[in-house]
């Protein structure tokens, strides 16, 4: 376990290789390393998956039209930053 990942990056990136079925370790994500394209490798049908989970396990709606999903899915502390702030609970 890498201690460059917070407690909710952990999470966060468990939930990611369980949904996805990746075929990597969670604790291997880089905070930093690109979800989409080259890092992860995922693709929009990915992003999709990753939206609807996150919005099931922390009670609030990424939506697709949203302008700031570039910004949200750049990487696992992009994404983890905004589940923080807007999570329900």
């Amino acid at each position: 376990m890498t201690s460059l990942q917070t407690d909710l990056q952990r999470e966060v990136a468990a939930l990611l290789v369980e949904s996805l079925n990746l075929e990597v370790t969670p604790e291997s994500i880089d905070p930093q390393a690109p979800l989409y394209g080259e890092g992860l490798g995922l693709d929009s049908i990915d992003i999709l998956e990753v939206a609807l989970v996150v919005s099931q396990r922390y009670g609030f709606q990424l939506r697709s039209d949203d302008q700031d999903n570039v910004r949200i899915f750049t990487s696992l502390a992009s994404l983890t930053d905004h589940i923080a702030a807007n999570r329900v609970g």
